[in-house]
């Protein structure tokens, strides 16, 4: 029992926003712990270094591209990551963007953006696939949130707002799915070494807050948050439903 607790021997996962950053070391950490990982992007070619990476490591992998802000593409998506395993036991909706203004002249064309990829996709790939999981009596569904679900932030209106709504629909799918063997769970990652937060990091004053606030006293880096993944995408979580994890070196508990 306890060799296979963590293991995803035989397990297939599909990965968004896998290009690099968090995604990447999502991807690469669950091929390393046994599964198959479709790894997708939103550009032809864009997951072709997480690719190198997972086999240089032995495991097994395939790339796909879509733009989530596109409903037609998620769905085609899911179709093809389907098509590609067989099933998806474990999806990781990590794939996301943030557009950053002050709220008065915060562009509607960038808001409606920034939801159609951090909410629209997210349910829609948790319906699509969480149908076959259904079907299939077993699935794991991690939605990657934020510490900007649990407060308000500046200039990142929409990027708020989603990650919110994601934390809502971890919750409201996790009520309807985990009767049938469906776990449903996200992960808020902290302040993470990211090209979503390079203007953070690249000024100095407020690197310096958020450093001065982080109990672990450094940003955390992408390949900390591969655990956790691995937590919520294994039997070891089965009685896990519905859950935040906070992966964030201390920050929520400051």
């Amino acid at each position: 029992m306890q060799d296979t607790l963590f293991s995803l021997q035989g397990k297939t996962a599909l990965v968004t926003g896998a290009s690099r950053g968090l995604g990447q070391a999502l991807a690469v950490g669950l091929a390393k712990a046994g599964a198959t990982v479709v790894c997708a992007s939103s550009a032809i070619g864009g997951t072709d270094h997480t690719l190198s990476l997972i086999k240089q490591a032995g495991g097994k992998a395939f790339g796909l591209a879509a733009d989530l802000s596109d409903e037609v593409q998620v769905e085609q998506l899911a179709k093809d990551a389907l098509k590609i395993t067989g099933q998806i036991d474990v999806l990781i909706n990590n794939g996301g963007t943030i557009s950053r203004f002050p709220a008065t002249d915060y562009p509607m064309h960038e808001f409606k953006k920034v939801i159609d990829v951090n909410v629209n996709s997210v349910f829609q790939l948790s319906q699509l696939l969480g149908r076959e999981m259904i079907n299939n009596g077993y699935g794991k569904i991690i939605n990657i949130a934020s510490m900007l679900s649990y407060s308000g932030g500046m200039t990142v209106p929409a990027y708020t707002a989603s990650k919110h709504a994601v934390a809502g629909i971890t919750r409201a799918l996790a009520n309807e799915w985990a009767g049938q063997n469906i776990q449903v769970n996200a992960i808020a990652p902290g302040y993470f070494r990211t090209d979503n937060t390079q203007a953070l990091q690249d000024n100095p004053e407020r690197n310096q807050q958020i450093q001065a606030r982080i109990p672990a006293g450094e940003w955390g880096e992408p390949e900390q948050l591969v655990g956790a993944a691995i937590f919520l995408s294994t039997q070891a979580s089965d009685y896990v439903n519905g859950h935040i994890l906070a992966v964030d070196g201390g920050w929520l508990a400051r």
